[in-house]
């Protein structure tokens, strides 16, 4: 089968379109050069690989014959995978926000000038006319670009210049003079508060995401306001996602959002940092209420990254796609004749009747697996205890798992990246710490490890990307700096090795020398070095994962309170005072944000154990500690035996073992509480209060 230029790509990707007929050309000189040399416009399409309606326009559009050979004979046509190259896709969905007013989404379609300037963009395009006149063909678009570019250039080059200038004023930020106030965290619950579905959980309607920054703020608000709603909030959503069909009710992992209010019908696609998120709130609900539903769910979903994301060396992939087969959502989903044919008449009613299964199906004929009660409430239904319940339960899963582990799956980008890894890593370290597991600690520091030796380089430079085999390649941008530095934080919290720690300092530093705004909050989204692109940007919200300035404003509060890092403090606040108003103004935008400036607020606990490691009491006293709800602290631990405290860490100066126990030492505010001898006061300190 003959191949265009993306066949020697490593994205999966662009390698899905390297049997099209269209000459595409990686993002790089050669197709800018190509540009310019035949005075084209460039047709820069980005997606990603487990977009369906990115394979939708490819099947449609990219694979037709016709199509590309107006594509190639007017136009020079770029292929990006938005997971590899953020900058350019925030760079041009920024510039499709201001040239449409809409919100975007992807296959993102943009039309350049030679030197890069957008001057149109939508998303995707359908191959007739069938939602004209609101969303031409792609065939009418193409002849559209094509006159305007051939017979009104100066226009075309006044609508491009227009919007490359509104680009670049994007990253304008003023710290101000004003203090940072708690008002900003009392506006930001009462606005969730305002947008929360109190049927169905989450905010807004539909197409609903999970909002997994948010339900964790939430949580600390909880905290700091006596707000006994917001963990209602909290709870009746969390539950309400798992049981629905957005979580994988058979294998575990959540899909990226569904696309109806009430969580029934799911994107089927499956992103780690969706699942990594989500596993930090279900963690953190834990700790809060010690609900044992919540630690089901977030060791189900490490378990389904551990076995189905997670490279044999240690890191783990970036995602899964919603098809299989050319059909959305095939691999997941049943008939009931189907289930009672592998169950059998007992079990067959069981599933039946625990996930609603019905003959005429939920989606598009099919069953897909939902719950629409709780473990309690199903096994009265059936006439059972709730422990011979999850034993009925127990036994469909393991008949059925096998049976669909058959079918075709779905398949499974195999890229690995730098800031997602961070994300997962932290997600295995908490709940590992949390729930005093050790194999999910050892899991996040193989990936640690792996991310330190293949995605750095000689100089402690970070790769965006590499493949399993190591290879690595991109620059690191802003959020992959700040989401691994944030990883090896927890890994560091959780282990208490101090190369975790030492490497996250590393990171920050690169990141306040490379990314950093000189004169202004904030930092740039790519670095100093970097290719020259039409704008230097900085992320303003969260989007699908946090903003990379809201991970690095945490991290440095985190660095700070641990190494006693002034410089770290400064930089942190003045960017949340660079924030202040997207805060204000978007706090459902601005959940990382948000956080960072509650833990800003503190008080923070500095945490010191000092025990040698091979008592129990020690290992009593820091699982307490750990399985308490404490967002705003930091936890360093020393033996003795070892030798002298690390001198980086302050937290340790003039704080000996007494008496020979583990020996806890908890700071706030500048002032240190008696200290904790023995793992009973420990226990006592920390113990879990009922929320």
């Amino acid at each position: 089968m003959p191949t265009n230029r993306l066949a020697g790509e490593t994205s999966l990707y662009l390698k899905q379109h390297a049997s099209n007929p269209v000459d595409w050309y990686p993002w790089g000189p050669e197709a800018l050069a190509r540009a310019k040399q035949l005075d084209r416009p460039i047709f820069l399409s980005i997606g990603y690989s487990a977009c369906h309606w990115c394979h939708v326009m490819e099947h449609e559009s990219f694979e037709d014959e016709s199509t590309a050979a107006v594509m190639n004979a007017q136009f020079v046509c770029v292929k990006v995978d938005r997971e590899e190259r953020p900058d350019l896709d925030t760079i041009y969905m920024n510039a499709l926000q201001v040239l449409t007013r809409e919100g975007g989404g992807w296959p993102l379609s943009v039309f350049l000038t030679p030197d890069l300037t957008p001057f149109y963009a939508g998303t995707y395009y359908p191959p007739d006319d069938r939602y004209a006149p609101q969303r031409p063909s792609f065939k009418r678009l193409l002849a559209a670009i094509h006159d305007a570019w051939t017979n009104r250039r100066s226009h075309v080059t006044e609508v491009g210049q227009n919007v490359t200038q509104y680009l670049k004023g994007m990253s304008a930020l003023e710290a101000g003079d004003s203090p940072l106030s708690p008002d900003l965290l009392s506006n930001a619950l009462n606005a969730l508060r305002r947008s929360f579905d109190a049927t169905h959980g989450g905010f807004g309607g539909a197409p609903k995401f999970p909002h997994a920054l948010e339900l964790m703020l939430l949580l600390r608000l909880a905290g700091r306001f006596g707000d006994k709603t917001a963990v209602h909030m909290v709870r009746h959503t969390l539950e309400k996602m798992a049981r629905g069909g957005m979580n994988d009710q058979l294998g575990g992992g959540f899909a990226r959002y569904s696309v109806d209010a009430k969580w029934l019908v799911p994107h089927f696609e499956k992103m780690l940092y969706d699942n990594a998120l989500l596993t930090s709130a279900y963690v953190e609900a834990w700790q809060v209420t010690r609900d044992p539903f919540y630690q089901q769910i977030a060791e189900e979903t490490l378990g389904y990254v551990h076995d189905g994301m997670m490279c044999d060396d240690g890191p783990f992939y970036s995602a899964e796609d919603a098809d299989s087969e050319g059909e959305e959502g095939k691999f997941y989903v049943w008939s009931e004749a189907e289930l009672r044919e592998v169950l059998g008449a007992d079990l067959g009613d069981i599933a039946v009747k625990v996930w609603g299964v019905t003959t005429g199906g939920n989606f598009e004929g099919h069953n897909i697996l939902f719950r629409a009660r709780s473990d309690e409430q199903d096994a009265a239904l059936l006439g059972l205890s709730v422990e011979a319940f999850r034993e009925k339960l127990a036994e469909v899963k393991r008949k059925l798992i096998p049976v669909r582990a058959r079918r075709v799956r779905p398949g499974r980008d195999e890229k690995i990246l730098a800031a997602w890894n961070g994300l997962m890593i932290s997600a295995f370290a908490k709940a590992g710490a949390a729930f005093g597991n050790d194999h999910h600690v050892a899991t996040a520091t193989t990936a640690a490890d792996w991310c330190l030796k293949h995605l750095r380089d000689a100089n402690g430079r970070l790769f965006r990307s590499a493949s399993a085999d190591g290879t690595a390649k991109l620059n690191g941008y802003l959020e992959d700096y700040a989401c691994l530095a944030d990883a090896l934080v927890s890994v560091y919290e959780a282990t208490f090795a101090m190369k975790y720690l030492r490497a996250a300092a590393e990171l920050a530093d690169a990141m306040l020398k490379h990314f950093a705004d000189p004169s202004g909050p904030g930092f740039f989204f790519v670095a100093d070095d970097h290719e020259a692109l039409i704008a230097r940007t900085k992320d303003v919200h969260d989007g699908s994962t946090p903003s990379g300035n809201a991970v690095a404003v945490t991290v440095l509060l985190r660095l700070a309170k641990l190494l006693d890092r002034r410089d770290y403090l400064a930089k942190a606040e003045e960017t949340l005072r660079g924030y202040r108003d997207t805060m204000a103004e978007h706090p459902a935008a601005a959940g990382q944000m948000l956080i960072a400036l509650d833990f800003y607020f503190g008080p923070v606990q500095e945490i010191a154990v000092v025990c040698s490691a091979a008592q129990a009491a020690y290992r009593t006293a820091v699982g307490t500690i750990h399985a308490s709800f404490g967002p705003n602290r930091v936890v360093a631990a020393h033996d003795p035996a070892t030798g002298p405290a690390p001198g980086d860490i302050p937290l340790f100066k003039d704080k000996p073992a007494l008496d020979a126990a583990v020996t806890v030492y908890v700071c706030e505010n500048y002032a240190c509480q008696a200290p904790l001898v023995g793992a009973e006061a420990v226990e006592r300190a920390f113990a879990h209060r009922t929320t």
